[in-house]
């Protein structure tokens, strides 16, 4: 897709079933500039009347009135109910396919990105986007009809006034019009502002218990202050440029006002072409053509301005983008394979260095070894976090960099020590907002030891925010009914149980190694003889690379690196 084209899905989402009533309303709004034209007739036609002293025709004109407000009003009561549900049913279904296009992301592609970015454009930006684009649509739909009955009035009543017109309407066109692409890049410049705002916010929420701890609150107070004043500086300058936008249009109305009331003052008393009430109607009819006119550029520069909002949207959808891959059934038939494996982040300097080593299905292994030995970088590379790594990761021989991100994830779970609990029930935290028959959602909180926690505060029991409700072996616990839930033949542990005291990871790991028909990958720093003895293998890292393996009878025969870290460990 071009990067001209890249917007337009983001743009189709507002019209979705929402053609019709978009449609309507842009009718409704032309019908009701007719309001213009008859108020401007109306006001010429009494002052003439009063000239001519003809008090029946000055009551036909009441009468007409009195009519026209009467339809008027019906017709503006439609509109603004259309106008409302078009611009909640296109904000609703904008934001949808925005988020639709984030979650399309894969992990490896969210984590390098900043996620202040995407709630700015969900809320902030979504908000500007709906009025700046789809309500100034609505607006400016209507405009063209407005000025050609103004103009066509005019000429029927004196073109010599009507050329005057459009020579001082031209003033305050050009002005705008000079102004206003400055305001587009200023209204870019201030989105990105914003979404570091939102960012530097997240973070220090997120801290908070970091930043007490340390008592940097005065310190944090500083980054804040910074990034607040950098905001207000970015929409001062937006507004600021806006005003000057406004004020510059409107200085130049007065002049092509007066400009107009002067010549048909000189064309009614000079040249006795146009009566009074033709004057008015032409003062009249310019205040509100020059409305139109002055807005219109200032309108078009917001559409714009909110085009670029929806683009960087689509920009950042396409950032980093999803690799795509084969499709694979979720099942392991023989085994996971590391051959010659070595990987890095940075060029030349490897993290994992020339593994080998096989996980074959159903059976329960631990991974140990010091703290950067690479433990956690071999668990993201199963999850296909990175496929920069030389060497073969394989799943029943299919490299995993070939596998679909999307199937990858029905093949494996990853648990990791901080386990996110969503604001809501205990049922919807573990079946992540899913329907699942609730013979299965109680199979799998029994087996992930959440049936008494079920029991006695239920399945609608509010967790809080991120879990403030439960303890951390009841978040844990979640977090492996999720994964029992999503049958995943593949369960990864990251040091799951390194926040909980010893008796309930004792309990939740002990747990996880009971599961039958599922292969399991433990990374833990807990060496605890009752449970490393339950593995089937024990592999052991030590700066990057696997120094031994065994069960831990073995291991512990071998008296080698394992040993001394068991020795130490529990000293």
């Amino acid at each position: 897709m071009r990067k001209n084209d890249s917007a337009r899905p983001y743009i189709r989402a507002f019209y979705r079933k929402n053609h019709l009533r978009f449609l309507a309303a842009a009718v409704l709004g032309s019908a009701m500039q007719l309001e213009i034209l008859f108020v401007s007739w109306v006001l010429g036609e009494v002052l003439d009347v009063i000239a001519a002293g003809d008090a029946g025709r000055l009551w036909e004109v009441l009468r007409l009135v009195a009519v026209s407000a009467a339809v008027m009003l019906a017709v503006n009561l439609m509109y603004e109910r259309l106008r409302a549900e078009c611009l909640r049913r296109a904000a609703v279904q904008y934001k949808e396919a925005a988020f639709a296009a984030i979650s399309r992301k894969s992990i490896h592609a969210f984590s390098r990105e900043n996620t202040g970015r995407y709630i700015a454009l969900l809320t902030s930006d979504a908000e500007k986007i709906q009025e700046n684009y789809l309500a100034a649509a609505l607006w400016l739909i209507p405009q063209p009809f407005l000025i050609l009955g103004m103009l066509w009035m005019m000429l029927r009543l004196s073109p010599m006034l009507t050329l005057a017109t459009l020579f001082f309407l031209f003033l305050p066109v050009a002005g705008a019009m000079a102004l206003a692409s400055e305001l587009t890049r200023r209204e870019r410049a201030a989105s990105d502002v914003n979404e570091r705002f939102v960012g530097k916010i997240k973070d220090l929420l997120s801290g908070f218990s970091v930043i007490k701890s340390f008592k940097a609150e005065q310190e944090t107070g500083r980054v804040f202050a910074a990034e607040n004043a950098a905001l207000e500086n970015g929409r001062f300058r937006s507004r600021w440029w806006e005003g000057l936008l406004g004020s510059t249009a409107q200085a130049l109305g007065l002049v092509t006002q007066f400009g107009i009331f002067f010549t048909g003052a000189y064309l009614s008393l000079v040249r006795g072409s146009v009566t009074a009430g033709t004057v008015l109607i032409f003062v009249n009819l310019s205040g509100n053509l020059l409305n139109p006119v002055q807005t219109m550029p200032k309108y078009l520069a917001a559409r714009r301005a909110a085009r670029g909002l929806i683009g960087k949207l689509a920009d950042m959808a396409q950032e980093n983008g999803s690799r795509t891959g084969e499709t694979v059934e979720p099942a392991v038939r023989d085994s996971i394979s590391l051959e010659h494996l070595t990987f890095g982040y940075e060029p030349g300097r490897p993290v994992l260095k020339d593994l080998n080593l096989r996980l074959a299905a159903g059976k329960k292994y631990a991974l140990v070894g010091a703290s950067g030995s690479g433990k956690s970088t071999l668990l993201n590379l199963l999850m296909g976090a990175y496929d920069g790594y030389e060497g073969h990761l394989t799943v029943d021989g299919r490299e995993i960099r070939d596998i679909d991100p999307d199937s990858l994830y029905d093949l494996m779970s990853l648990i990791e020590q901080n386990v996110f609990i969503f604001d809501d029930t205990l049922r919807r935290n573990i079946t992540m907002f899913r329907e699942f028959p609730a013979a299965e959602v109680e199979n799998a909180a029994e087996r992930a030891g959440l049936s008494e926690l079920m029991r006695g505060r239920g399945a609608d029991y509010p967790c809080g925010e991120n879990g403030s409700g439960l303890s951390g072996g009841e978040r844990q616990r979640i977090s492996i009914a999720r994964a029992l839930l999503r049958k995943t033949p593949v369960l990864l542990l990251d040091e799951a149980t390194a926040a909980l005291d010893n008796q309930t990871a004792f309990s939740v790991t002990e747990s996880i190694l009971e599961l039958e028909g599922l292969t399991r990958l433990v990374v833990t720093h807990r060496l605890e003889e009752a449970l490393l003895s339950k593995y089937d293998e024990i592999f052991v890292l030590r700066d990057g690379r696997l120094t031994e393996r065994g069960t831990f009878d073995q291991l512990m025969d071998g008296k080698g690196y394992f040993y001394s870290l068991y020795t130490i460990g529990n000293v």
